[in-house]
């Protein structure tokens, strides 16, 4: 069948409306008045009887086709507990009025299907029958009723594409962060083998030419730098699971923030890193965690600036019993378009992405990080003038 118009069934405004849409397809199709008063009849009949049972019926009026002959068909189907028959009183009379009527029952579930054969002086074929679905898509409502039902319905199918392209996203999401993990522990394993064979091999007595040191410090250097991209991405695997464990400690906070400067400066020699930190407190945190927080940001300091710039960290305590840690330094800058979308996972600036290697994880983990540890952390840019990441703790009391 060839749907023309659908038209849910849930109160008596519902059935003028089918009356009327009946009446309107008979029309368009050239039958009598006569025939279309029938047609819409029965077509009420039937409406009638199924919104005194339910609120959830459906009709749908259209044209069908067989082999060489069209009919005109009405179709209601509804939800119903009550056992009905087609000696009901509006079912009844409705089979009185059109040629074909049949009913069907199956787990609560109604159908009824009404026909009404067209004379062949119609001439009907695919293209008449086209254009007949187009008018009535086109068609302004007969009501302000019928004009709210549409609304209410393109919003209903707006809602469900949403709901759908959501849970689609989510599973996209789950099998990405199944596969993440799984790849992850695989390359672990092995990476952690290449690099203890590095290690002994650097270690041994016997002479070893200086290429082959040069060679043997690249490959430990490269294996450092996949293994901690693979911690990376086992890390945003635990976050997407809920599963990122913490061994939270109290400890002096400039006692450990002078402590990763200093490992940070050896990593970073082509940096000066300067340091002016306040009031020294104490704070509960997890030092391995708050250790990714550092080498995340000074990392990234050093990374998106020019050699032999300064990298410079401070320090101040709030009047909210906050500490807040700023990381400054003097390199590109970003737009205001990419600080939006900085902390987003795997987000890499397009300006960036062909002069600098990242695959966009770190910030990302680093403000999971911040955020589990009862913190928040922003960043001020400007093109060309730097950028200087901020982030808060909770002091002890």
């Amino acid at each position: 069948m060839t749907e023309v118009v659908i038209i849910s069934l849930e109160n008596e405004m519902d059935l003028v409306l089918a009356h009327k849409r009946s009446m309107r397809v008979a029309e368009k199709l050239g039958l009598t008045v006569a025939t279309q008063t029938t047609f819409a009849t029965a077509v009420s009949e039937v409406a009638r009887t199924v919104i005194e049972y339910t609120d959830n019926g459906s009709l749908t009026i259209g044209v069908e086709q067989n082999k060489t002959r069209y009919a005109l068909k009405a179709k209601v189907v509804f939800n119903s507990e009550a056992q009905l028959t087609s000696n009901n009183e509006g079912f009844y009379y409705a089979q009185k009025l059109v040629p074909e009527f049949d009913i069907d029952a199956k787990n609560g579930v109604y159908t009824i299907d009404m026909k009404l054969g067209l004379p062949r002086s119609l001439k009907l074929d695919a293209l008449k029958i086209s254009q007949l679905k187009k008018f009535f898509h086109d068609e302004q409502p007969l009501n302000p009723y019928e004009e709210i039902k549409r609304r209410n319905l393109d919003l209903h199918k707006l809602t469900g594409e949403q709901e759908e392209e959501i849970r689609r996203s989510r599973l996209v999401d789950e099998k990405k962060t199944e596969f993440i993990s799984i790849a992850s522990h695989e390359l672990k394993t092995p990476l952690t083998v290449l690099k203890a064979y590095t290690q002994m091999a650097k270690a041994v007595k016997e002479p070893v030419s200086d290429r082959l040191q040069g060679l043997l410090y690249k490959i430990d250097l490269q294996a450092t730098k996949l293994n901690s991209l693979v911690q990376q991405l086992l890390d945003i695997s635990r976050i997407e699971n809920g599963n990122l464990q913490y061994n939270m400690q109290q400890m002096k906070l400039n006692d450990f923030i002078t402590d990763q400067l200093s490992v940070m400066q050896n990593i970073m020699p082509g940096h000066i890193i300067n340091s002016t930190l306040g009031q020294d407190v104490d704070v509960i945190i997890d030092a391995l965690r708050m250790e990714q927080v550092f080498s995340n940001l000074l990392s990234n300091a050093a990374k998106y600036s020019h050699n032999n710039t300064t990298v410079e960290i401070s320090s101040g305590v709030n009047s909210d019993g906050l500490i807040t840690i700023s990381v400054k330094d003097h390199g590109i800058g970003m737009s205001p378009l990419t600080m939006k979308s900085i902390f987003d996972k795997f987000y890499r600036a397009e300006d960036v992405t062909k002069t600098h290697a990242g695959l966009g994880m770190g910030l990302y983990i680093t403000s999971k990080i911040i955020t589990d540890h009862g913190g928040k952390i922003w960043v001020e840019s400007s093109e060309e003038q730097g950028s200087i990441f901020h982030f808060t703790l909770p002091v002890c009391s």
